[in-house]
């Protein structure tokens, strides 16, 4: 439990997987990766909330078809970093949870803009034209590879 916690606090992105709702690879699995924060840098929660388009194939995907998984990789973290093991490696941890991801209700968009522009500034800036709202996932179920 400490290691799925220590992936969802210190993960800046993850691969996001859906079921494609478009054209020709409708139905076929479809990933990409996302930003996203479980929370500010002083209050995490361990729920994954993302700043996201309607423009992104992804975003599609999860308005037809809210289930997706969102794995964590230790990529990032010290421990494959410092002993130069690639992160594909089993003993790299990876963190993969499962649910729905829904739009996150009026009451909850002021803590998801903490969590989100606390730990990626950047995004503040993004084109307005792009009518980025924020979602987050509803888990309902975790598997954790920690070798």
């Amino acid at each position: 439990a400490g290691t799925a916690r220590f992936l969802a606090r210190h993960s800046t992105w993850g691969f996001v997987a859906t079921r494609a709702a478009r054209g020709k690879i409708q139905g076929m699995p479809y990933g990409n990766c996302l930003l996203l924060s479980d929370g500010p840098v002083n209050n995490s929660t361990g729920i994954p909330f993302f700043y996201v388009t309607p423009k992104d194939n992804t975003v599609i995907d999860l308005l037809k078809n809210p289930m997706a998984s969102l794995t964590l990789p230790e990529a990032d973290g010290n421990f494959c970093r410092k002993n130069v093991i690639d992160p594909e490696d089993p003993r790299c941890a990876r963190l993969t949870l499962m649910g729905q991801m829904v739009t996150v209700p009026p009451e909850e968009v002021e803590f998801a803009k903490q969590a989100m522009f606390s730990r990626h500034p950047v995004v503040r800036k993004w084109p307005r034209s792009y009518e980025w709202f924020f979602m987050k996932m509803n888990i309902e179920h975790i598997w954790i590879q920690s070798w």
